[in-house]
Parts: structure tokens; C-alpha cells; sequence
């Protein structure tokens, strides 16, 4: 359920600022209303620390062993500045050397001549300018009498000239720009520079084994910045100084124990009805918190005035993950993945109970169907048959049935799922509307027919089953009137408002309801997409089997890889269909959007 929340108030005198927001960070229950940004100075220390943690990886040997012992905070000061260091002069080096290959592909056609040579003549008074010219230029050049040059050897196909002063405006030349160094003496700053390179690399690899010290740093530095933060968001003047934030209604004794042990003053109202800025949080059950992972992956919460579906969601999620994944041997893998990850943790965690869960589903049903890594010979083991429901046999020759019945069946269960699961959406939003007094209960009724409707039509279009279609096109009719009188209806409206705004929507109901055929179809993609992944692995399989003799080897490894391959397709295709009918086609019966905004408390962290 969705913790109710209060929005409480703390106000102190403005000496006891400080001692205030330490106070609220002990107890860690309160999520700052309007926060606002740390200090830049903060901020910047924690990303600069967290660039270099992140840099320091690519310098990590994996065959070395990191230092789980946490340094000092002097220590790692020491140990850091250095890195800082290091990256800087690297940084600078990696720019000098780039510079003087530049320079190097600006000059090698002229030779390695040297510059300290011409710096002398230009002292002595010989200064020469150097050009390079077509050979037109060249013959002008020759007829001018008064100019004294030396001809050089032909740069980049070009006439070059030595001019003891300039050349005259006439003739058209690029003139060439000696620089300070000699192609030997830039060669060999990017020697030295690409050895300075290396001992910066040795000192960043040294510091590559602390990744614990920065990651304990990180923590300290994260625990800064959320202060600085809260002290930003806190108001007030001369004499005082306050702070607000939403609180969970439960956890309300611990801020009035707070308060009066430190004698602040405090206040708690309900949250303004237009407030949308409330947190959720989430009381979970023993079940729905195995799907806490799911929903942290995917970074959807329901909004503080929504519906938690946790336990819906955790249910049907799981059965969509057996059916698309679909196989029985698969299952086992994960359940054995599952035990190794659970052996080498110090304590269990909910992630790996969810995968024990979903390995165990996925075993199930790829018993039911008698699908083991997609090998027919598995039906010749007579406990893997009896285990099979003949109807959804993936190999129905040996329950005499045909693919043609068993595939219907499959559909027509894929259909049911969706169904049950749509209409259900449905009476969750009766159940929330009922209370408020909400008329807008009558068009979530005529959604739950809608979709009883497009299901025996679905049953009828697809599956060819004997289902009259008078009373189901009856039915719709009767859901899209309900939709039209009631689906305007709220609340904070009189029942001839609520009517005139149901009928403004006309158009847009009747296409949601034509829409609603199209959700009820899309739960056909638990069918689709578990035969595609079978029949992935019976191809896989045939591929092996025409291997024999010394091909044997290859064969192994094509079944090793292509079932790999699959697994992973599979958890891909558990992403996009099994999470999407959940969030979306059962969502949308509920009438939830998935608005929350996580509840985060001003709290010390320590992980």
C-alpha cells in the first residue's frame, strides 16, 4: 500500500541551525519539500571524486587484488592529491605530444634544419624569410634584380626560396614560419613526454587497488552534498530558522520525540489536495516486495494518489516471464545460477528469492508443456510426459493431438490471462472510485464489459470459436454508452457536468473502445514470442544433430552458443512484452500512470 503522508514543519531558533538538521538526519523520515541544490563548491568536490573513481577503472589490473582495507582520511588525501597529479601532467602531456606532432607534419617538409642556427644568422644581421611558389613565381622572381635569394630544395612539389629580407608584394609565395624547435629536438620532447606518460600510468595503477577508499569517500562526500542540500532548503531571518518536508504518517512519533528532546517547534498537516509533489512510499507484504527490483530496475512508482498494484503486478509478471521464457531447461539454469548467487552472497536478498521464484515458474510451465531446451526426445522420458497438460503439449504427435488444437489452446489461455488481468484493472478502479463517490465507477464497469466483449470476439476472429457475435457487438454497445454518460463524471462535478464533458469525449471514446480489441489482442505475444524462443532452440538443435565425427566439437559449441544466445533474447523479450502488458494494457484499466516521485529522506547513508 502507499504509506500516507504528512507534511510536518520544524522551526528553531536560528543558533541551533546545525543541531537542527542533525537532528532530522539521525532519524532519517523526512523527505525535504522543495529542495534545493547543494553548494557548487560541494557538488564539484563529489563529481571531481567521482570522475576519478570512475577513470581509475580503466586502470585496474583484474589479476591484482584490490585493498579492501579503507584508508584514512589524511592517507587517501595523500593518495589522491597524487592521482590528481598524475592525470593533470598526463593530461598536459598527451597535449604536448600532439602539439609537436603537429608541428613536426608542418615543418618535415622543409627539413630538420635547425632554428638556433637561423636565430644566429638573424642576430648577424642576415635575416632570411623563406617561401614556396609556383614555377611562374619563380621565373618573376629571377627577373627581379634587386632581390638576393638562395633556391632551396622543391617543398611539397614547389619552387623554395631563401629572400635575405621580404619578397616583394608582385609575387605571390606562402611564406614559411621557422619555430622554436627542430624535427630531432620535437622527436625527442615526445620521447620524453611518452615516458613521463608512463610513470604517470604506473601511479594511477597503484591507485587503481583503492577502489573501496573511494567508494567510502564517494559515501562521505554523497552524505556532504544531501547536507549541504537540506541546508540550502531550510529558511530563515535573524531570530529563526525552519524547514518543512513530507513525513510518513507512522513515522510521526519519531519527529515529535525529536522535537521535544531538543525543543523544537513542530506542526503536521495533511498534504493540500492540489500538492503535487508528494512522495511515494511503499509498505510492501511479504509476496509484493519480491517485485521492489523489478520496479527499482525499470524506475517506475505509482503516483502518492494511485493505486499500489505491487501484489497484481508481481503475479501476473511472473507467470508472463514463465510463458515467454517457456522452457523447462532454462528454468533450471536460472535456478541453478540462482543457488550459486545465493552460496556466494553473506545473506539472502530479495532480488535472488524474485529469481527463485521466476526460475521455479519457468520450470513449470516448461513441465506443463513439455518443452526442455527445446528437444522433442524429451517426451520419450516418461516422467517429463506425465508431467505434460496434453492441450498445451509443445509436441502434441505424442498425446495425440495435433499443433493446430494445442496452439489454440495456448492462445486461447493467452487471451483468458489478458482478460482476467484487464478486467480485474477494471474492479480496482471500481474498488477506488466507490469511496469517493466518484460516478466515473460506472464507465471503469463498462471498460470491464469492453473488454469481456473484445475477448469473445478475439475467441471468435482468431481461435474460430462457435461464439455468436449478436450479444458480444451488444456488449460493446453497451460498454461504449456506459464510457460516454459516465466517463466525465468526478467528484468536484454535478452530475449535468460531468455528462456534457463524458459527451465532449465521443470521439475519443469510441476509439479507445476499438483500441480495446487491440489490448486484448496484444496478450497473444505471451504465445508468439515463447514459440518463437522454442522453435530458436529446436533449430539450434537440428543444427548440432547433422554434426558427426570430428564435427561433433562444433556442434557442441553451436548448441552451447545458440542456446546462450536465446536465453538472452528471452530476457530481452520479458523486458519488452512481459513488463509492457503490465505497465500498460493492465495499467490503463486501473487508471494508474506510474507518476510517483520516489520518497527520499534527508538520512545519513552508509552504503
Amino acid at each position: 500500500m502507499v504509506e500516507k503522508m504528512k507534511m510536518v514543519h520544524i522551526v528553531t531558533s536560528a543558533s541551533a541551525k546545525e543541531e537542527m538538521l542533525n537532528s532530522l538526519r539521525d532519524i532519517g523520515v523526512m523527505h525535504l519539500a522543495e529542495k534545493q541544490s547543494a553548494d557548487r563548491e560541494v557538488s564539484d568536490r563529489f563529481q571531481a571524486l567521482s570522475r576519478t573513481e570512475m577513470a581509475l577503472k580503466d586502470y585496474a589490473d583484474p589479476k591484482q587484488e584490490q585493498v579492501s582495507e579503507i584508508l584514512a582520511d589524511d592517507e587517501f588525501k595523500k593518495m589522491y592529491d597524487g592521482v590528481q597529479e598524475a592525470m593533470d601532467r598526463k593530461n598536459a602531456l598527451g597535449q604536448d605530444i600532439s602539439a609537436a606532432n603537429t608541428e613536426i607534419d608542418r615543418i618535415s617538409a622543409w627539413g630538420d634544419f635547425s632554428p638556433e642556427e637561423l636565430k644566429e644568422l638573424k642576430e648577424a644581421g642576415y635575416d632570411f624569410h623563406f617561401y614556396r611558389m609556383g614555377s611562374k613565381e619563380f621565373q618573376a622572381l629571377q627577373a627581379e634584380n634587386d632581390v638576393r635569394y638562395i633556391r632551396l630544395a622543391p617543398v611539397d612539389k614547389q619552387d623554395a626560396v631563401a629572400v635575405f629580407g621580404t619578397l616583394p608584394a608582385s609575387i605571390q609565395a606562402s611564406e614559411f614560419i621557422p619555430g622554436d624547435s627542430s624535427i630531432s629536438e620535437l622527436k625527442q620532447k615526445i620521447e620524453d613526454a611518452r615516458k613521463g606518460i608512463e610513470d604517470c600510468d604506473t601511479t594511477l595503477k597503484a591507485a587503481s587497488v583503492y577502489d573501496a577508499s573511494f567508494k567510502d569517500q564517494l559515501l562521505k562526500m554523497q552524505n556532504e552534498v544531501n547536507y549541504s542540500s537540506a541546508s540550502a532548503t531550510s529558511q530563515g531571518d535573524d531570530d529563526f530558522v525552519w524547514i518543512s518536508g513530507y513525513v510518513p504518517e507512522v513515522e510521526l512519533d519519531k519527529i515529535k520525540t525529536m522535537a521535544a528532546e531538543k525543543k523544537f517547534a513542530w506542526a503536521a498537516d495533511d498534504v493540500a489536495d492540489d500538492d503535487d509533489q508528494i512522495p511515494t512510499k511503499l509498505r510492501f507484504n511479504k509476496v509484493s516486495k519480491l517485485i521492489e527490483p523489478v520496479f527499482d530496475i525499470l524506475g517506475v512508482l505509482p503516483g502518492y494518489r494511485e493505486q499500489d498494484v505491487s501484489l497484481w503486478f508481481f503475479l501476473f509478471f511472473t507467470l508472463f516471464f514463465a510463458m515467454i521464457i517457456g522452457d523447462g531447461g532454462y528454468g533450471v539454469l536460472i535456478l541453478l545460477g540462482t543457488i550459486a548467487l545465493r552460496v556466494k552472497q553473506k545473506e539472502g536478498s530479495t532480488v535472488t528469492f524474485l529469481l527463485f521464484v521466476l526460475s521455479i515458474a519457468t520450470i513449470i510451465w516448461g513441465a506443463v508443456t513439455g518443452t526442455w531446451f527445446g528437444m522433442e526426445s524429451a517426451m520419450k522420458v516418461p516422467l517429463l510426459k506425465g508431467l505434460v497438460i496434453p492441450s498445451l503439449a509443445t509436441y502434441p504427435e505424442y498425446f495425440g493431438l495435433t499443433s493446430n488444437v494445442t496452439q489454440n489452446a495456448i492462445m486461447k489461455f493467452s487471451f483468458s490471462i489478458g482478460a482476467i488481468q484487464m478486467v480485474l484493472g477494471s474492479i480496482l478502479s471500481i474498488k477506488e472510485k466507490l469511496p469517493k463517490k466518484d460516478l466515473s465507477w460506472v464507465a471503469s464497469l463498462g471498460w470491464a464489459i469492453a473488454v469481456v466483449a473484445m475477448y469473445l470476439l478475439a475467441l471468435n476472429l482468431v481461435i474460430h470459436e462457435n461464439i455468436s457475435l449478436v450479444p458480444v457487438f451488444a456488449l460493446i454497445g453497451v460498454a461504449f454508452v456506459l464510457v460516454l454518460l459516465f466517463g466525465g463524471m468526478s467528484p468536484d462535478k454535478t452530475f449535468g457536468q460531468g455528462l456534457k464533458a463524458g459527451l465532449a469525449n465521443a470521439f475519443t471514446d469510441f476509439l479507445d473502445t476499438i483500441s480495446c480489441f487491440g489490448n486484448v489482442m496484444s496478450y497473444i505475444r505471451l504465445f508468439a514470442v515463447g514459440m518463437a524462443g522454442v522453435a530458436i532452440s529446436q533449430s539450434f538443435n537440428g543444427i548440432a544433430a547433422g554434426m558427426h565425427g570430428p564435427l561433433i566439437i562444433l556442434g557442441v559449441l553451436v548448441v552451447l552458443i545458440g542456446h546462450a544466445l536465446n536465453i538472452i533474447m528471452c530476457f530481452l523479450s520479458v523486458v519488452v512484452h512481459g513488463v509492457r502488458l503490465n505497465v500498460l494494457e493492465f495499467s490503463g484499466q486501473v487508471g494508474l500512470e506510474w507518476t510517483g516521485l520516489p520518497y527520499e529522506p534527508f538520512k545519513k547513508l552508509n552504503k
